[in-house]
């Protein structure tokens, strides 16, 4: 529905106007009327005006001077002149102003429904073109990122591999596609960052790294797409017709380009895979393939692999002396150790046996290794390594030879560290008490414990009980019996199991020693336990 206004200094031309016309028919929910200028103005600052039927003579100012301000303040509203005088000059400058039409006084009726319907015809064109340069404008504002989506979806499989949906899928989205065309996918791979870089500039190294991938190797844009696949890979797709070459030359030369330039401006290590080419509903597989390549790539960086390039690996890996490793930990030596694990790493690369799977594995049998001497030492191994730096390494340290080193070369050095301040400043009845706590489930003699604190039996006899008010052998039967209590408790675990769990083969002995120090058998100290617990 539209809205008129009809301004004329004659109150009767007016009347006659709103009176003739059959506004419903032409859609028009609402007139205005005013008789000057002034109450004109104040209509349009009060009210929305589509259509403006205007007399051109008015004794306080003529329609020309209405017009003009009309078409600075509101430049929508259409406008139609009325007036006495078939003036050219009239004609001439009220056309100049963007009057729509012009019609001669008296007023021929049909005629003016006739300009009315083309000015509300004009105002749904306007408005439809409008909306179309709006959305338009939108459109190739956002294109580049509906394009990435559109070849995302199509890495994701989120677009079924078939030709037909990936047709149909950019069909919906407007985007341009032709299906004869080949893509040859190229896996970039951030591999490192080699300089600590907040969230901000890490985020700017990312912008700049992708907009160099797109100078070099897609010729500044010009040339293919660029995918950002994951946080730390981006995918370029370059089109080839059905008969082209890909120019595997000179597409090594930009990515090797585009790698150096990385490394030397970006503070980053990184690798990019080639792929072949393929049809687009092909590209997930072949881009899984690179991705694959990737992952299996733990010993090599700043590289240009091609999917035709990959050799096998050799049958067999020369596993490490870790029984040698773990000597070395226990008594400290970490130089000599981090020497042992640095040739080890390096002869694995030399031949070629190291991938992500037998790297994992290396990763597993290390950390095993690392616990269990840390439990020898009575060391919390996620009080050590709990902090944001040892996580960082720990989580990246199957990605690569580079990174497992990083990581190992961090845990082995705050290990060593850590026992040997433990060992400076723990007392001779404090390593005695931690060795107990460790070995508890097994026969400790006293020559056993004087020989770990290096110390004479009666001599540490002596400063034990003097220091815990218990002997050796009543401390042991405290903390053995303990420990049982604590299984009777919380655990299902068979009496006879908890007997030979805390160091009594015979489990008759066991019963008698725990109902001296209890009052009860185990049997009743559970059973009571058990009561107590359905009374709460």
């Amino acid at each position: 529905m539209y809205s008129v206004l009809i301004v004329d200094d004659e109150v009767h031309a007016v009347k006659a106007i709103e009176s003739a016309i059959d506004w419903d028919k032409l859609q028009v929910s609402v007139v205005y009327t005013a008789y000057n200028i002034r109450q004109a103005k104040e209509i349009f600052d009060q009210q929305a005006v589509d259509l403006m039927l205007c007399d051109i003579e008015m004794p306080q100012g003529s329609g020309l001077e209405l017009l003009e301000w009309v078409r600075e303040k509101y430049p929508k509203t259409e406008s139609v002149f009325l007036t006495c005088h078939a003036d050219f000059e009239f004609a001439k400058q009220a056309m100049k102003l963007g009057s729509l039409d012009y019609i001669l006084k008296p007023i021929p009726y049909a005629e003016l429904e006739k300009v009315i319907v083309k000015a509300t015809d004009k105002i749904n064109k306007d408005s439809e073109l409008a909306q179309f340069s709006e959305y338009g404008q939108y459109w190739f504002k956002q294109q580049p990122i509906m394009t990435e989506r559109f070849w995302l979806d199509i890495l994701n499989q989120t677009i079924p591999a078939y030709e037909s949906s990936i047709k149909e899928a950019a069909a919906e989205r407007y985007l341009p596609y032709m299906e004869h065309l080949r893509h040859m996918p190229i896996l970039i791979s951030i591999q490192r960052w080699r300089k600590k870089l907040s969230v901000r500039d890490e985020k700017i190294m990312e912008i700049a790294l992708r907009n160099a991938a797109e100078e070099t190797i897609l010729n500044h844009g010009s040339y293919g797409h660029l995918v950002q696949w994951d946080k730390d890979k981006l995918v370029a797709l370059l089109p080839l017709e059905q008969n082209d070459e890909p120019g595997l030359a000179a597409l090594r030369e930009r990515c090797s380009l585009f790698i150096a330039a990385c490394n030397a401006y970006f503070y980053c290590d990184l690798s990019c895979y080639i792929g072949e080419p393929v049809p687009s509903n092909q590209l997930s597989a072949m881009t899984r393939r690179l991705a694959s390549l990737d992952q299996d790539n733990v010993t090599l960086s700043n590289i240009v692999l091609h999917t035709s390039g990959k050799s096998s690996l050799t049958p067999e890996m020369k596993l490490p002396d870790l029984s040698l490793w773990a000597v070395l930990l226990k008594e400290g030596s970490k130089d000599k150790l981090l020497a042992a694990i640095d040739a080890h790493l390096k002869e694995c690369t030399k031949l070629g046996t190291l991938d992500a799977k037998r790297l994992h594995t290396f990763h597993q049998d290390f950390l095993q290794m690392m616990y269990y001497m840390l439990q020898l030492k009575g060391i919390q191994a996620n009080q050590l390594f709990g902090d944001d730096e040892s996580i960082e390494l720990s989580s990246r340290a199957s990605r690569s030879v580079t990174d497992i080193y990083a990581w190992i070369e961090h845990i082995v050095t705050k290990a060593a560290d850590y026992a040997k301040s433990v060992e400076e400043t723990q007392t001779v009845v404090e390593r005695i008490i931690a060795y107990i706590k460790l070995h508890q489930n097994k026969e400790i003699t006293r020559e056993e414990l004087a020989n770990h604190v290096f110390l004479n039996p009666d001599y540490l006899t002596r400063i034990f009980k003097k220091k815990t008010g218990l002997s050796i052998s009543d401390y042991l039967l405290q903390e053995r019996l303990q420990v049982a209590k604590e299984l009777l408790m919380k655990t299902d675990m068979p009496v006879s199991a908890i007997a030979v769990h805390v160091g009594y083969a015979n489990f008759s002995h066991f019963s008698r020693m725990f109902k001296k120090y209890a009052g009860l058998n185990p049997l009743e100290f559970r059973q009571n336990y058990e009561l107590e617990q359905q009374r709460k």
